[in-house]
């Protein structure tokens, strides 16, 4: 989708610190942008990445037979995999 031929009439309104505030401003000047150019771009090629293997993805006929295959098996327990989800993370 290309923010640049459709009429823009809808308002998106962000509240940011003033670092983060003047970081965006550093940064749309350096790529010779306002503000509101460089977010709605970057906004919108974060949300095509963040969907784009949630909308289409291509498979030959061999991978879509596995695919399906896959998705007809039934649901087996993952008793390694459930203890490795309730261990706490790198991150916890």
């Amino acid at each position: 989708m290309s923010s640049l031929n459709l009429a823009k009439t809808e308002r998106i309104d962000v509240r940011a610190s003033s670092p983060v505030k003047q970081l965006l401003q550093e940064a749309a000047r350096s790529c010779h942008k306002n503000v509101s150019e460089f977010l709605l771009e970057a906004g919108i090629n974060a949300a095509n990445q963040a969907l784009s293997d949630r909308r289409r993805f291509i498979l030959d006929e061999a991978q879509w037979a596995q695919f399906q295959e896959a998705l007809d098996r039934p649901v087996q327990a993952k008793p390694r995999l459930q203890q490795l989800l309730q261990q706490p993370g790198v991150l916890d």
